[in-house]
């Protein structure tokens, strides 16, 4: 396969600035040769930015995946269409992409395993973090007994989504502010902190989790902090505070302890990892922020070609959407939650084998 010819459903902010941009980066790859939008005014836009033949371009997603031209389709709607739209794209017999999280809610989250086995396609879940270069990089790092055995781990995020409603930015899409989905914006945002910390760690044992509520539509908590405890030992804190600003400099940011030293990521977008040793001595590991979308978007092309596996499988995906939900269920149930009881043999095994390494779809 020289190039994956691509049909895209979804043509709004997610896909102009981040799969797109990759996309271009991957031109030799990639061809683009549809384009779906509810909104046809939209596709048709930027079907005219990129000199796509207005004949391309759609307004119902069932009418694009009749073409017989279309390789691997690409995924970017409201997350409460995720697993619908996922759904249709299988049953035509298309690959796909489909950006996190996969479905919203666990129960067609569980629907949604089965599907690349029913209808013999194959799947990835876009979750960025899985494969961004800093979350490599650490990975590593824990893996090698950098600083020793890894103990626990603080991982802050503190942003202020109000104020971001106001600009052009994810924030201030409709249904962002008054989402058709439990947990708003801890599904659609904090879930990424999640997934990066599992692919670090692997499978959690249990979570017991608190939250601060507040009467704002785009999420049922002003705060949430929720312990973890993984099934390797380690445990940490993950706090989500979308309704503030870090007002200290350096950030807490997201650290790691171990038995000789400790790892130290500012944000994913500082370019720099710092490491400190129990004897004094400091190192720094650079890397290039938002890496992400490049590496998932080559990953699936790779597979696509039979010269590797996708990395973010609906199985690993999975995982990650049952930890959001099991948080908000302990907050609300005021218990323990046991996360992934068991762990499957497959995501077993990608957390078992994996490391920066042996990626070469990382650039």
């Amino acid at each position: 396969m020289n190039k994956i010819r691509l049909g895209v459903i979804g043509t709004g902010m997610a896909w102009e600035r981040l799969h797109y941009p990759a996309i271009q980066e991957l031109g030799d790859k990639y061809e683009i040769v549809a384009l779906c939008n509810r909104s046809r005014y939209d596709a048709e836009n930027f079907a005219k930015k990129i000199n796509l033949d207005l004949k391309n371009v759609y307004d119902d997603f069932n009418e694009m995946l009749r073409r017989n031209d279309l390789d691997a389709v690409d995924i970017l709607v409201p997350i409460e269409l995720n697993y619908v739209v996922s759904e249709a794209v299988a049953k035509a017999g298309k690959n796909f992409i489909c950006e996190k999280p996969l479905a919203s809610s666990i129960q067609e989250a569980e629907k949604y395993l089965d599907m690349a086995r029913k209808y013999n396609v194959k799947i990835m879940i876009a979750e960025n973090f899985r494969y961004n270069e800093e979350m490599n990089r650490i990975k590593e790092l824990v893996g090698s007994g950098k600083i020793g055995d890894a103990i626990y781990f603080i991982r802050n995020n503190v942003n202020c989504f109000e104020s971001e409603m106001k600009k052009d930015t994810f924030a201030a899409t409709e249904w962002r502010q008054h989402p058709e989905f439990a947990g708003g914006e801890f599904l659609d945002s904090a879930l990424h902190d999640l997934a990066g910390t599992r692919y670090i760690f692997g499978a959690i044992e249990c979570v017991s989790a608190f939250g601060k509520p507040q009467k704002e539509e785009f999420m049922p908590y002003i705060s949430i902090n929720a312990n973890l405890q993984f099934k390797n030992g380690v445990i940490g804190q993950y706090t989500y505070f979308p309704s503030g600003t870090e007002t200290q400099n350096p950030a807490v940011g997201f650290r790691i302890f171990g038995t000789r030293g400790e790892i130290y990521l500012e944000s994913k977008t500082c370019g720099i990892i710092n490491i400190s040793y129990d004897n004094g001595t400091s190192e720094q590991v650079k890397f290039t922020p938002e890496r992400g979308y490049y590496n998932e978007l080559y990953n699936f092309y790779n597979a696509m070609n039979g010269k590797e596996q996708i990395s973010v499988t609906p199985e690993i995906e999975f995982g990650d959407v049952k930890t959001v939900f099991d948080i908000l269920e302990s907050i609300s149930e005021k218990k323990i939650v046991y996360v992934d009881q068991p762990v499957s043999t497959k995501e077993a095994e990608i957390y078992r084998t994996i490391s920066y390494s042996e990626q070469p779809y990382i650039q």
